[in-house]
């Protein structure tokens, strides 16, 4: 890839995981003010969609720090001059595949058969009716 492209592609990677953890430090926040709200709401209708509401954001944290993970490795890979070469078949994953997808490691053609054998073993893998 070219070297025009790799900084574009660092840039758009580290607005990314900017955004992420900006918006993680205000689900941190929702979280820590849903807490202050608990002592003072007797209903139990109440007090469980708050708690439905905290498993939300910390599921929706858990996934923000999976992605900031993935983007910090793809941020690796541009420095390693390995960034946007999948992983499986060695070939260029497409730029258009990248834009979509900046942390993909994989181009196209071999996820999708990756999980037509996902697909593939599920269905092979139930249990018989």
């Amino acid at each position: 890839m070219e070297k025009e492209k790799l900084k574009e592609f660092n840039q758009i990677l580290l607005k990314m995981r900017q955004d992420i953890l900006e918006e993680t430090g205000r689900l941190s926040n929702s979280l820590q003010g849903s807490g202050k709200e608990e002592t003072r709401m007797p209903d139990p209708n109440d007090r469980a969609s708050m708690e439905t509401d905290s498993g939300v954001l910390l599921r929706l944290g858990d996934r923000n720090r999976k992605l900031v993970l993935k983007i910090e490795e793809a941020l690796k890979r541009i420095k390693e001059g390995t960034y946007g070469i999948c992983e499986i078949c060695g070939e260029e994953i497409s730029e258009e595949r990248l834009r979509f997808r900046p942390v993909t490691t994989q181009c196209i053609k071999c996820k999708t058969e990756l999980e037509d054998e996902e697909k593939q073993m599920k269905k092979t893998s139930r249990w018989p009716k």
